[in-house]
């Protein structure tokens, strides 16, 4: 990585992008800022209200990974639906009666609390079924016609397809046209975030030249949770050389929460040491690499988005964002 990524410090704020928009998350507030059709930014901020300051348990090591990860999902859904209601699509068909049904009976709160939760499912069920499951019944279906293929063979052989689904998925998302300018809003993301880190004034031209690869990306968290998948199964099945498909699957999802809270320790750990510590370059390498599919170069529109909302995110006193 180029020199400009050496930062003064390394701040918890974070952010994701969304429909010509930024969000962001510090360690009071959240704040979303949408441009809108006439061009003009939309503010939207709130006060943080964090689950495990009232049960702290949900706060300990592996077990605050899961927590945060589910909480990130929501907040990230509901942040996307804000953003899209500024770009409505065009109405060409008719609601149906199902989607009558829901607007007359249920009030748009709840529906909203209905939608999201639904979204989060899906978003998860989908994540888990592409890059556990579907590996796990592939590789099952291959070396059924191979029974006694040995136990580390099929499990490389799992890990390596969840690598490839992984892979062809980040580059099939790339290759959309629509998502191509969400992705600009991610490299405005973290570039914002690398010329805060650096003591930069945040000013476009100072955002521009940073780097677009951030080794706390949701990109490099999720690539490190397949790969921590891999090892945690490995393990199991080293132990217990089961090969039914169902019983697999049924460890995989078993394993899920502290696979999670793992990564989140990895990442964390990495975040601190990536930039003095050898190893932990290495091991952050090849997430990095793998946000070229998931992240653009933004224009300076973008660039601004992304700066108003980290201004609106930064800590009242100084340093309460410190990694």
């Amino acid at each position: 990585m180029a020199d400009n990524q050496k930062c003064a410090f390394r701040t918890s704020i974070g952010g994701q992008a969304l429909i010509e928009g930024i969000l962001m998350r510090g360690p009071e507030k959240q704040a979303i800022v949408v441009r809108d059709q006439e061009k003009k930014l939309v503010e939207k901020v709130e006060d943080l209200r964090f689950i495990k300051d009232r049960y702290p348990i949900l706060g300990a090591p592996l077990i605050r990974g899961t927590v945060n990860f589910l909480d990130s999902m929501v907040n990230g859904v509901k942040a996307l639906m804000y953003s899209a209601d500024f770009y409505p699509e065009e109405e060409t068909v008719q609601p149906s009666k199902f989607e009558l049904w829901l607007e007359e009976h249920i009030v748009s709160k709840k529906l909203e609390s209905v939608i999201v939760a639904l979204a989060v499912v899906l978003g998860v069920g989908m994540s888990v079924f592409l890059f556990m499951v579907l590996p796990t019944f592939l590789t099952g279906g291959i070396l059924h016609f191979f029974p006694d293929f040995p136990m580390w063979g099929r499990n490389l052989a799992e890990g390596l397809l969840k690598i490839v689904i992984f892979l062809l998925y980040l580059i099939f998302c790339s290759k959309q046209k629509d998502i191509y300018r969400v992705f600009q809003y991610h490299g405005a993301e973290h570039k914002t975030i690398f010329c805060y880190e650096a003591g930069l004034p945040l000013t476009v031209e100072n955002v521009r030249v940073q780097p677009r690869h951030h080794p706390r990306c949701g990109t490099s968290f999720l690539f490190v949770v397949i790969f921590v998948s891999i090892i945690f199964s490995s393990i199991l099945f080293g132990i217990w050389p089961v090969t039914n498909v169902w019983l697999r699957t049924a460890a995989h999802l078993i394993l899920l929460p502290l696979v999670v809270g793992v990564t989140y320790e990895f990442n964390r750990w990495v975040g601190r040491h990536v930039q003095e510590s050898a190893l932990a370059k290495i091991l952050t390498a090849p997430g990095l690499w793998m946000q070229n599919f998931t992240t653009n170069e933004p224009d300076d529109g973008m660039i601004e988005c992304a700066i108003r909302a980290l201004e609106l995110v930064l800590p009242s006193e100084k340093g309460k964002d410190a990694w």
